[in-house]
């Protein structure tokens, strides 16, 4: 794959993804398998300590590789959770209920593709998984599955939330960013963040996946998170391109360099969270002033996609400049493939900016009224 990727002249990229990266077949199960999932969770009361506990959603979130073996998780979201902290808590119990329901749909229902309950790791764990294959195609997906605080409970994800939630996140008794496992809690917001994006974009994400996989089977372990880069090309797009027909070499060279430029990188959005609550503005203002890169979640303004560690970026740079002389970012003639015109950080506001322009128009008001009444 990684030969044909880099060989493959930039004018015939777009084939390349409809030839190679989707696998309309094996998705198609897939998505029936997890909607019935859903379905019968959000259907059925949980035994036991949690009876009173019910699946409000499930969520899938989006797998690690595209061809082959591949990774994804399952959110559960339960509607009798009242904070992050009885998720933390209660984890272990609501795994087991879960488990009990999984291994009823297992006997109970025939899918396209073999479903398979995977055994707890220890009577008292608190990882669950299953696994989805179609073995004549020689694929699979294994699927952690992760019971959540319904934290948006009815919130529409078309809507922005409630800017007092952010402030109350970053306010509570949980330290923000602090534990991985809170973060699952916006899974909807950030499905829904890449997924209504068009559809040329998504393909694009798509091929910046495969790279990326192609990159973690030759460097292994540890790179900067599939996530980030997605997140990236979204960036990538939106400060540089917007048309929904797009070059996409041009794009997937425009990722590229600014993973090269990583050590510049800074990069949020205000989609679902803003600098308006002043609580939310100060905690923001202080994220952004830490060390480069970073890469703020859209949904969650606590955690830094971009992680911790330069080094792991380093490694994956050097990569991406050696791709970026290959036969993919040349066209047929041998001329180079330019890329978008893109900052590599997004300017942030000014602190205590409304306020200044409050005071501002406050003194013009004063000086034009009195300024009328001694002039009279």
């Amino acid at each position: 794959m990684e030969q044909d990727l880099r060989s493959i002249p930039a004018s015939k990229l777009d084939k390349f993804i409809e030839n190679h990266l989707p696998d309309t077949s094996f998705c198609a199960d897939l998505r029936e398998v997890i909607d019935a999932l859903c379905a019968l969770l959000k259907d059925r009361f949980f035994r036991g300590p949690v009876r009173r506990m019910r699946a409000s959603k499930g969520v899938k979130g989006k797998c690690t590789a595209l061809k082959g073996r591949s990774d994804a998780d399952l959110v559960v979201f339960l509607n009798n959770l009242t904070y992050f902290e009885d998720q933390l808590n209660q984890q272990g119990v609501l795994i087991k209920e879960i488990k009990k329901q999984l291994y009823e749909v297992q006997h109970e229902r025939r899918f396209g593709v073999k479903f398979e309950v995977q055994s707890l790791r220890s009577p008292n764990s608190r990882a669950l998984s299953f696994k989805l294959s179609a073995p004549d195609l020689l694929k699979e997906v294994k699927f952690d599955v992760l019971p959540a605080y319904d934290l948006l409970d009815h919130l529409s994800i078309l809507k922005k939330p409630n800017r007092q939630l952010y402030a109350n996140l970053i306010s509570g008794r949980t330290p923000p960013g602090k534990d991985p496992k809170l973060s699952i809690c916006f899974m909807g917001l950030r499905k829904y963040f890449l997924n209504c994006r068009p559809t040329k974009l998504k393909r694009l994400i798509r091929l910046v996946t495969q790279w990326y996989q192609l990159c973690k089977e030759k460097l292994g372990d540890p790179l900067p998170p599939q996530y980030a880069l997605e997140l990236l090309t979204v960036y990538a797009w939106e400060s540089g391109s917007r048309d929904c027909e797009f070059n996409t070499a041009q794009g997937f060279r425009t990722v590229l360099e600014l993973v090269t430029k990583y050590k510049r990188l800074r990069i949020y959005w205000t989609v679902y969270y803003d600098f308006r609550k002043t609580k939310v503005s100060e905690y923001l203002h202080k994220l952004l002033q830490k060390d480069r890169p970073v890469i703020l979640d859209p949904a969650d303004p606590t955690r830094n996609i971009a992680g911790l560690n330069p080094k792991d970026w380093r490694r994956l740079a050097g990569e991406a400049a050696a791709w970026l002389q290959y036969p993919c970012f040349k066209y047929r003639d041998g001329s180079p493939v330019c890329s978008w015109e893109v900052p590599t950080e997004v300017a942030v506001p000014t602190k205590y900016l409304f306020c200044r322009i409050f005071w501002l128009l406050f003194w013009s008001l004063f000086h034009f009224i009195f300024g009328k009444t001694s002039s009279g």
